[in-house]
């Protein structure tokens, strides 16, 4: 299908502890988009002026940036305020979805289901509490920088000292820290497009959970598409997933993380409003076992901007 786009910009690497993966996806979106004779040009906000993406005739714009000042709304309502098209999620949907605090609360009041969690602030923190807290959050807790992602400045306690460390290791990314029960099961995620669920994956990692190492270093994490799960579970899944991916005002593409507990009770995680986009990462092989390619899948997420 030939589509006139102009003049793109992939927009990668940036300036937030995801910059390596940003470059990643980054590359593989503009080598899938120059495929298909597009005018994509690569742009690095950490190395180029983008205050100039206007006056250098840039017709729209291909988010591929992660993590703060790509994820959080910033980028998002810079390229509006220029006027330039962009992928994805708007201003607020994707401030919201990056601060993990707000969007447990909203689907709180949606009544979707979520582990129970206590936000921690590095300005009040008291360490002589910390018992008290993982008391009350079932004795072992994940530990989360709340506008950090890829799993960077997680960690899993199970006692006073250690939660003291991850503390401290988790204020070096992010003020707000937050303390999540900790849930034995299996990781699931659902990517969305277009207002469709793709296929759900199920991950599985020898590590103790499905951490950065897990997600692009290991070469044992092993991923089920299709997913395993019985169509009434899947069903399940899936609408829970668009619940919860419209509770925020996603639109667009992105992807939704779950947890199965061995209750068999569904509880979300995060909502990514740009997931990873190397040919191996989670949203392309969804796309695949959908019947997309990867350039397929580039292409249908820029048209997102027409």
């Amino acid at each position: 299908m030939q589509v006139d786009f102009g003049k793109v910009a992939v927009l990668l690497g940036g300036f937030s502890a995801e910059r390596e993966v940003s470059l990643a996806s980054g590359n593989a979106v503009l080598k899938a988009l120059v495929s298909q004779g597009i005018n994509a040009i690569a742009v690095d906000p950490k190395i180029d002026d983008i205050s100039q993406l206007k006056k250098q005739g840039f017709d729209r714009a291909f988010i591929a940036l992660h993590g703060r000042g790509g994820e959080d709304g910033v980028i998002q309502g810079f390229l509006t305020t220029l006027g330039i098209p962009f992928t994805g999620c708007d201003v607020l949907s994707s401030a919201i979805a990056m601060d993990k605090s707000k969007t447990k609360q909203i689907w709180q009041s949606y009544q979707l289901p979520t582990a129970n969690y206590q936000i921690i602030l590095k300005e009040s923190f008291d360490e002589t509490q910390c018992a008290t807290i993982l008391a009350r959050l079932s004795g072992t807790v994940m530990v989360k920088p709340v506008n950090e992602g890829s799993s960077i400045g997680m960690a899993k306690v199970s006692n006073v000292v250690q939660l003291i460390d991850a503390l401290h290791e988790a204020f070096k990314f992010d003020n707000k820290v937050m303390l999540e029960s900790w849930i034995t099961g299996q990781d699931f995620t659902v990517a969305m497009l277009n207002g469709e669920t793709l296929p759900a994956i199920r991950m599985q990692t020898s590590n103790e959970f499905y951490d950065y190492q897990a997600k692009y270093q290991s070469t044992d994490t092993l991923y089920f598409c299709p997913c395993g799960l019985e169509e009434k579970k899947l069903a399940e899944l899936n609408k829970i997933a668009t619940e919860a991916f419209s509770a925020i005002g996603c639109s667009g593409w992105g992807r939704v993380d779950f947890m199965l507990d061995e209750q068999g009770n569904w509880k979300l995680l995060e909502v990514n409003t740009v997931p990873g986009m190397t040919p191996t990462s989670l949203v392309p092989k969804a796309a695949k076992q959908a019947g997309y390619s990867f350039e397929q899948l580039v292409f249908a997420i820029l048209k997102q901007t027409l």
